[in-house]
C-alpha cells in the first residue's frame, strides 16, 4: 500500500500597500507579520507583494491596472486567497472578488479565522463568533447565503426577500441573540472580579507571541497552552502567585496584542481583558528578539491608554534574551528602560530578579495600623482578621489595641467599619521595610 499525504495548505498571495507615511522597512515588517498569521491560519505564503501609492483606492485598494496584473499573476500560480494588509471597504471587497475570482480576505477577517481557530471555551467562541458576525455583515456578497441553510427554514424568509437581504436578517438576529450572551458573560466575569477585590492582582499583557503563556507557566506552575504561533492563548486564566510573602497574590495570563487589532474583536473580548484593567500591576512582557521590539511596545502601550491602564503600575519585562546575539542592544534596553527587567522565561534566566520586583511593589502597597475598639466587639474584630493580617492583639482595661497589616483598600474598609460602629481610633500608618 502506497500512503499519499495531500497538502491542504491553501496558497496565499500578500499584498500591502506603502504610502507617503509609511516607511519601507515598516511595510515590510507588516508583510512579515501577515505572514506569521497566515501560517497560524493554516495558509502558504507565494508571494509578498508591495505596492507604492499615494494613498488608497477607493475602488481597488492599490488601482485597477494594478489589480488587474496580479489577477493574472493569481491565476497562473493556482494562488487560493488574497489577502490584504489593510482593512477593505465593503465595495473594494466586491471589485477584487469579481476581478481576482478568489477569496479576498483583510487582515481583521485573517486575525478573526484565527481567533476562531484556537477560541476553545463557551466564553471564547461567543464573543469570537459576535465579532465575526458584525465583521462580516456590511460585507454580505453571494458567498454568504451559505448561511440560510443553517439558520433558515419555514418562515425564515419575507414575500420578495432577496436572498441576501434574509442573511443580513438572518444575521442581525445572531448578533442580538449573542449579545445577551457576552452581557451574562461580562456578568459572571464582574462576580469573580468582586470576589476578587481584597487581594492584589497582577496581569500579564503585551504583543502577541511575546512569552506570556510560558512566563506564567513558570511563575506559576500552571500547564496553560503555550506555542509558538500567534494567539496562542485566548481565554484569561489566573493563578495564585507565591512571592514568599504572607498576602494572597493572583496573577491572570491574557489575550495578546497585535497591531490594527478589529475594533469589533476588542469589544468583544472586553469582559476577557477585564483582567488588565482591574489590575493593581501590569506586566508588561516584550519579545526582545525580534527586531520591532520597540514597535510592538508603542502598540501595546496604545492598547492599555484605551483600557485606561496607562497608569496602572508596571514593569516592561523583556523577554526571549537567550536568542539575542547582539549584546549592544541589551546595553541599550538597560539604558533606556531603566525600571525594566531583562528575562527568558523558557531557560528561566533573571526570574528571581523579577519576583523581587513585584514583592517590593506588592510591599509598598500595605500599610501597617493600630486601632482601639472595646473588648467586648468580638464581631468586629472577627472582620478585622478576615480583612487583614493581626500583627499583635494587646487588652488595656476595657479595651482592645490591634496592631494590624492590610493593603489599602481593606485598610479602608477597616476604618468605615470602625466609624460605623463608633468605635474608632485615630491609626498609625507605619512604612514597611521592604526586604
Amino acid at each position: 500500500m502506497i500512503e499519499v499525504t495531500l497538502n491542504t495548505k491553501e496558497r496565499a498571495m500578500l499584498i500591502a500597500l506603502k504610502t507617503k507615511d509609511v516607511s519601507k522597512h515598516l511595510v515590510e515588517e507588516h508583510l512579515a507579520e501577515l505572514d506569521e498569521l497566515a501560517d497560524t491560519a493554516g495558509a502558504e505564503t507565494i508571494f509578498k507583494i508591495a505596492q507604492t501609492r499615494s494613498n488608497f483606492d477607493p475602488a481597488y485598494y492599490l488601482g485597477k491596472g494594478k489589480a488587474e496584473e496580479l489577477a493574472q499573476l493569481v491565476e497562473l500560480n493556482n494562488i487560493d486567497l488574497v489577502i490584504f494588509d489593510d482593512d477593505l471597504s465593503p465595495v473594494q471587497v466586491r471589485n477584487l472578488e469579481q476581478l481576482f475570482n478568489r477569496k479576498i480576505i483583510d487582515r481583521s477577517g485573517l486575525i478573526l479565522d484565527i481567533f476562531a481557530l484556537r477560541a476553545k471555551t463557551k466564553d471564547a467562541k461567543t464573543q469570537v463568533e459576535l465579532a465575526q458576525l458584525q465583521y462580516m455583515l456590511p460585507r454580505l456578497t453571494r458567498a454568504w447565503t451559505h448561511l440560510s441553510k443553517q439558520y433558515g427554514g419555514i418562515g425564515t424568509k419575507g414575500p420578495g426577500e432577496t436572498q441576501i437581504e434574509t442573511d443580513r436578517r438572518l444575521i442581525r438576529n445572531r448578533i442580538s441573540h449573542l449579545k445577551v450572551q457576552l452581557k451574562k458573560i461580562e456578568s459572571h466575569h464582574e462576580t469573580q472580579s468582586k470576589g476578587r477585590q481584597d487581594q492584589m492582582k497582577i496581569a500579564l499583557a503585551g504583543y502577541t507571541n511575546a512569552g506570556k503563556s510560558t512566563l506564567f507557566n513558570l511563575l506559576t506552575s500552571a500547564e496553560v497552552f503555550a506555542e509558538d504561533k500567534l494567539f496562542a492563548t485566548l481565554d484569561s486564566t489566573t493563578r495564585t502567585l507565591d512571592l514568599e510573602s504572607t498576602e494572597r497574590i493572583l496573577i491572570s495570563d491574557t489575550v495578546g496584542f497585535i497591531r490594527k487589532l478589529p475594533p469589533n474583536l476588542v469589544a468583544s473580548f472586553k469582559s476577557t481583558l477585564s483582567e488588565v484593567r482591574n489590575a493593581d500591576i501590569i506586566l508588561h512582557i516584550i519579545d526582545i528578539s525580534h527586531p520591532y521590539y520597540e514597535d510592538h511596545i508603542r502598540v501595546v502601550d496604545e492598547s492599555l491608554k484605551e483600557f485606561g491602564s496607562e497608569s496602572k503600575k508596571e514593569i516592561k519585562v523583556f523577554n526571549k534574551v537567550d536568542l539575542v546575539k547582539d549584546k549592544t542592544k541589551i546595553d541599550y534596553i538597560r539604558s533606556t528602560f531603566k525600571n525594566g527587567v531583562i528575562i527568558s522565561a523558557i531557560k528561566g534566566l533573571n526570574i528571581s530578579r523579577l519576583k523581587k520586583m513585584l514583592k517590593e511593589i506588592v510591599e509598598r502597597t500595605y500599610v501597617e495600623k493600630e486601632v482601639a475598639i472595646a473588648i467586648d466587639e468580638t464581631k468586629l474584630a472577627s472582620q478585622i482578621h478576615k480583612l487583614a493580617q493581626v500583627l499583635s492583639t494587646n487588652y488595656n482595661d476595657n479595651t482592645m489595641i490591634l496592631r494590624f497589616r492590610s493593603n489599602k483598600v481593606n485598610a479602608e474598609k477597616i476604618n468605615k467599619l470602625l466609624q460605623s460602629n463608633g468605635k474608632f481610633a485615630t491609626p498609625v500608618e507605619r512604612k514597611l521595610n521592604i526586604s
